[in-house]
């Protein structure tokens, strides 16, 4: 039976992608902090992974509603969009003046935190190939 990297290593693969582009967009917010009308962007990533998971299980699972006040899946409640696939618009706090809905210091600690995320999934990954590496080797 032959091993192939997908089911080995499952979906973190795709996480890191997923961080990847995650730490473009929050990036983008911090240098664009002072523009003004610019509008911050998110990836709600646990959508994006969600979707990953549905589409290798080969069905997505929808959610009924039976009313029509019922929130839309995933429900993240700091950004507004309406597809996993799609870069989002971060709800500012407390908007300024010029219209530019940056808050630095939300940016910086989900730029921080995004990368502390990132590392782990990677390390997870780096062990499973050590691992994949062993059982080659016969050890």
């Amino acid at each position: 039976m032959a091993i192939s990297f997908e089911s080995a290593l499952g979906i973190h693969q795709k996480a890191l992608e997923v961080r990847v582009q995650r730490a473009e967009v929050l990036a983008n917010n911090l240098a664009n902090a002072d523009t003004p009308g610019f509008k911050a962007r998110d990836i709600d990533f646990k959508a994006v992974l969600g979707g990953v998971q549905a589409g290798q299980q080969g069905e997505q699972l929808a959610m009924a509603t039976t009313n029509g006040k019922h929130l839309p899946h995933g429900g993240n409640s700091g950004v507004s969009g309406s597809g996993p696939d799609e870069l989002l618009y971060r709800v500012p706090s407390q908007p300024s003046v010029d219209g530019n809905t940056v808050d630095t210091q939300e940016e910086v600690a989900e730029f921080t935190k995004n990368t502390m995320q990132y590392q782990a999934s990677f390390q997870f990954l780096n062990g499973k190939f050590k691992s994949l590496n062993n059982a080659i080797r016969g050890e």
